[in-house]
């Protein structure tokens, strides 16, 4: 394909995160609607190679629409498997006005052949080598139709993320960091070590510590998806953000509470909130699912031990797994209750394309349909082993329910770790959430502010990774 350029003579990129109906600037709960701003955008614009003077326009669908007579040369999009059916969409309008688009991102990188014949160019893995090198092909008129993520790949060294790519007005923080990605685990309905293995890949501490300064940040909000998964380098950070002053927010596993000298020191670095994913309420679950270092009889002690240092947990977990039934639901949410975790978050579990559980559920003909869209966390999109699928629907819905009715939410607050305004108002949001799941999915996280005057903050949904995966 040859390049085009706008009549200024310089390449014209646009950058945009699509959202499905239900993700589109929505409005939430409360008056300021805001998620954290994502990593995406802001590290693409960053990679542009700077000798080709491009103007770069980014567009998160999450807080506004792509406008209908955009203007550009090239359109890059980062796509996840819920959000696909909205990026073809788009991509047939822009290719229908001889616009180049390409596609990237986690559903790229799991279904490449989904995506090939929707884009002029796709991506496949992560986007630090392959980016760069698409756009000055694409200028020198021999765009090829794929780029893949070679081996060897190093994320440090890179430019920080271009935060001004988009209105930091319109998200509750932009104060978000990476320092590793990827995970050495191998869960069955992980799209990580599907799409990109199981090496971490991880910045140099000392370039991390140098983009929060930059930021001038004392809360932090990480969304590596397991931060431990090396402890020398874990121990490293941490010992690096000491230094720094400031409160943050990740993601870890379990096995950190295992730890006690890691995790005191990961509490004096200032973690105040961590996400984890429990899954399951049964040990048959998790050892079916390559998550055997999950023990539902320790979940009460992983609690306790994060609240002792001052720690809140997101605690999360999915419904559909072969060993659940119809009671799976009631005590599930009764489990969270009693073990006191901050802010639960309930899911049912999702096939993503390419991923050992969409094997295994294929082979078996339990796979109910294609329809990408509905791939998000939120829908069933196969047949249960020991339920209907209205069963395992309705009983996720019930689940929430029940732990954000007003006797859990109070059973649960009364040992919370995370301050009070937090606390109750993150609580009060999945309240609020959990009796309209027709109209809202997210993947909220805490993250502090000052006590409420006239309106509490909204809540964020956060990404995990360079580009995500619902």
């Amino acid at each position: 394909m040859s390049s085009q350029k706008g009549r200024s003579g310089r390449l014209r990129i646009a950058l945009v995160s699509p959202k499905g109906p239900l993700y589109r600037h929505r409005g939430g709960i409360f008056t300021q609607s805001l998620r954290y701003m994502p990593l995406t955008l802001p590290t693409l614009k960053a990679l542009v190679p700077p000798e080709l003077e491009a103007e770069v326009r980014c567009y998160d669908e999450g807080i506004g629409d792509v406008p209908a007579d955009l203007d550009v040369d090239l359109v890059g999009m980062t796509v996840i498997t819920g959000t696909s059916r909205r990026a073809y969409e788009l991509a047939a309008g822009f290719r229908a006005r001889g616009i180049a688009v390409v596609l990237g991102g986690p559903h790229v990188t799991l279904a490449p052949e989904d995506a090939q014949n929707h884009a002029d160019a796709i991506v496949v893995g992560y986007a630090e080598d392959e980016w760069p090198r698409l756009l000055r092909d694409f200028v020198g008129g021999r765009m090829a139709a794929r780029y893949t993520m070679r081996e060897g790949l190093d994320i440090g060294g890179r430019p920080f993320p271009d935060r001004t790519a988009l209105p930091r007005w319109r998200y509750l923080t932009s104060n978000v960091f990476e320092a590793t990605r990827g995970c050495v685990h191998n869960c069955s309905f992980c799209v990580v070590p599907t799409a990109w293995g199981r090496k971490p890949f991880q910045k140099p501490v000392e370039e991390v510590v140098e983009d929060i300064r930059r930021q001038r940040a004392r809360q932090a909000l990480f969304i590596d998806l397991n931060l431990i998964a090396d402890r020398d380098y874990a121990e490293r950070l941490f010992e690096a953000l000491l230094r720094l002053r400031l409160q943050w927010y990740g993601l870890s596993t379990v096995l950190l509470a295992d730890d006690l000298p890691l995790l005191d020191l990961c509490a004096r670095s200032g973690c105040r909130g961590l996400l984890m994913g429990l899954e399951s309420v049964s040990s048959a679950n998790l050892r079916s699912s390559s998550k055997p270092f999950n023990s539902p009889a320790k979940y009460g002690q992983v609690v306790d031990r994060l609240h002792q240092r001052g720690i809140a947990l997101q605690g999360c977990f999915v419904f559909g797994l072969d060993e659940d039934t119809p009671d799976v639901f009631a005590r599930t949410a009764e489990f969270a209750i009693e073990a006191r975790i901050d802010l639960p978050r309930f899911a049912v579990v999702t096939p993503f394309p390419g991923t050992p559980l969409h094997r295994s559920l294929g082979a078996e003909g339990r796979l109910l349909h294609s329809q990408w869209e509905l791939y998000d966390g939120q829908h069933v999109v196969f047949q249960p082993a020991r339920m209907t699928v209205e069963e395992l629907q309705r009983g996720t819905e019930l689940a929430w329910k029940a732990c954000y009715s007003a006797s859990g939410l109070v059973r649960r607050l009364r040992y919370t770790a995370a301050p009070w305004w937090t606390a109750l108002t993150t609580n009060l949001g999945y309240r609020y959430y959990a009796h309209r799941l027709n109209r809202f999915y997210t993947c909220d996280w805490m993250i502090p502010r000052e006590p409420p005057v006239s309106h509490a903050p909204a809540l964020a949904s956060p990404t995990l990774g360079l580009d995500d995966q619902a």
